[in-house]
């Protein structure tokens, strides 16, 4: 389904226009993701530096506002019920988009009540390694998308699940580590984050190998056949 979805979106069919606004979403969510780890990890920030991160956060809702106007609007029209399951297609990858970009706004709000930078340590190591990650994935999984490329959604789903594997373990390490309270939260909170943005993430990959029915749900023995 998604290859014949990006097909239409390539085309002059009425769902092009709405194609055209998720990928605005999606290279949008992308910036507030990687302008967010910077924040996170500065030694400190300026307060524009944050507000730019909400800016983009605005557009973010915004188009995801319009994209499901343009689809209220489409399904409405006398023949175009054939449609119905692209629309709802992308009304569930548009939702993981918008939720990226507000796990990216809460990681550059951990400056709120930690402004300093994480101590230079392994477990520091650890997430910075766990942030390139996610951003890397991120970076290919929109040509990915473009070109319901298979294989490469399958080396990615693959690759972000030992991400969200490294992140579960890290949290088990700050919690036995000699932190002070503030800075446990914050290694905690931007371990979670990048875990959340890696998932959703995840779950935009998952519409390359699986049906509407199973998207987010993706089963590992049937995203390896």
């Amino acid at each position: 389904m998604l290859r014949e979805l990006v097909t239409i979106f390539r085309s002059d069919k009425p769902l092009k226009s709405m194609g055209d606004n998720f990928a605005k979403m999606l290279s949008i969510a992308e910036e507030m993701t990687l302008a967010a780890g910077e924040i996170y990890f500065a030694s400190d920030s300026k307060p524009e530096d944050r507000t730019a991160v909400y800016e983009r956060d605005i557009k973010v809702n915004k188009l995801e506002r319009t994209i499901r106007k343009q689809v209220v609007a489409h399904l409405s029209i006398g023949g175009h019920k054939v449609d119905l399951p692209y629309c709802l297609f992308l009304m569930s990858l548009v939702k993981d988009v918008e939720r990226i970009g507000d796990y990216a706004k809460n990681l550059a709000e951990v400056k709120d009540f930690y402004p300093g930078a994480l101590p230079d340590d392994e477990i520091s190591k650890e997430l910075k390694e766990i942030q390139h990650g996610v951003e890397s994935a991120f970076e290919r999984a929109g040509d990915i998308f473009a070109n319901s490329d298979r294989e490469a959604a399958i080396d990615l789903i693959q690759q972000a699940r030992r991400i969200a594997q490294r992140c579960d373990a890290l949290v088990v390490k700050v919690a036995r580590s000699e932190y002070d309270s503030g800075t446990t939260t914050a290694a905690v909170l931007g371990t979670r984050f990048y875990k959340r943005i890696g998932a959703h993430v995840l779950n935009i990959l998952s519409s390359v190998v699986m049906p509407l029915h199973k998207l987010d749900y993706y089963d590992e023995d049937a995203v390896v056949e």
